[in-house]
């Protein structure tokens, strides 16, 4: 799953960060496997990390035995709404071409 169209304009490993962590929005994922999520260097992840934090999209919490960083809830798309979307350009296809 992608994260939602308005959190889309940014840098491209923040972006391709936010989708991987959008995947997995409920567990969240650990540093080593947002690395192995996101094909760049650890430096380009972490400054990605740090900014997306900064503006409030990731939170990391400490748990028991590892630190997890989870995407923010506004982020993750509605599914549904989603749906509705697709169908909304079938819709108006098959009103263009007459079907």
């Amino acid at each position: 799953m992608r994260a939602q169209r308005e959190f889309r304009d940014r840098r491209d490993v923040e972006v391709e960060v936010l989708d991987a962590l959008v995947d997995r929005a409920e567990e969240g994922m650990t540093v080593f496997e947002v690395r192995a999520a996101v094909d760049t260097d650890i430096d380009d992840i972490e400054a990605a990390l740090a900014a997306l934090k900064q503006d409030g999209l990731i939170s990391v919490e400490d748990g028991s035995d590892q630190v997890v960083i989870l995407v923010a809830d506004r982020v993750v798309p509605d599914p549904d709404a989603e749906h509705h979307e697709e169908q909304g350009y079938l819709d108006a296809l098959r009103e263009r071409f007459g079907l």
